[in-house]
């Protein structure tokens, strides 16, 4: 009987400081220190939430960048009303896999047709792939590059200042070698917008 009356009080106080101590002092720290990324880091324009720096969004119109395809179309939950949450997933499909050719082959005819300057052979890769959650918010400098002269054709915006737009949100590798240099779509077309005066 003492050792279940043991093994209970330790039960007890494990729960008390794993259940509820050590998650309320995380949220905290979280709140107090780093308040923006613990909340998602939600991007704001005129006091409205326009997106997360952390999730990415589909933008088709000519006079923005375009980023990655997604494997969810950035919506999992996409035309059903009761639900507003997004979730991820990548694509199960090979490399080998004839419909994933299709696709890629599909998508790189529309962005050549849209981006006639652009050469088949200069596309980078990872506009016409998913990322593994299908929600990348990032694209590669390269492939924002490639974009510069159709923004600049339809908006009527400098290339130059396309190209420092590109050059201010340029963000290295994690931590100095992880990963590869990239920029933001959102903020990108976030710089865009105000240029353009649609915000």
């Amino acid at each position: 009987m003492k050792d279940l009356k043991r093994a209970l009080k330790v039960s007890l106080v494990l729960m008390v400081i794993c259940g509820l101590i050590y998650p309320l002092l995380l949220t905290g720290v979280g709140q107090t220190l780093f308040s923006h990324k613990a909340n998602g880091s939600m991007i704001e324009v005129n006091g409205k939430v326009v997106g997360s720096e952390l999730i990415g969004q589909k933008f088709e119109d000519d006079r923005f960048f375009h980023g990655r395809v997604s494997a969810v179309d950035y919506n999992t939950t996409k035309g059903q009303k009761d639900k507003k949450d997004v979730n991820s997933g990548g694509s199960n499909l090979a490399v080998s896999n004839e419909e994933l050719k299709k696709r890629v082959e599909k998508d790189i005819e529309e962005f050549l047709k849209k981006n006639p300057t652009v050469k088949k052979d200069n596309l980078p890769q990872d506009l016409f792939t998913s990322s593994a959650s299908g929600l990348d918010p990032d694209i590669s400098v390269e492939s924002a590059k490639i974009q510069v002269e159709r923004i600049a054709k339809v908006t009527g915006i400098k290339k130059d200042d396309i190209e420092t737009i590109i050059k201010n949100n340029t963000q290295g590798k994690d931590a100095g070698i992880v990963g590869e240099e990239r920029v933001n779509v959102l903020k990108m077309n976030l710089e865009i917008a105000k240029l353009i005066k649609v915000i």
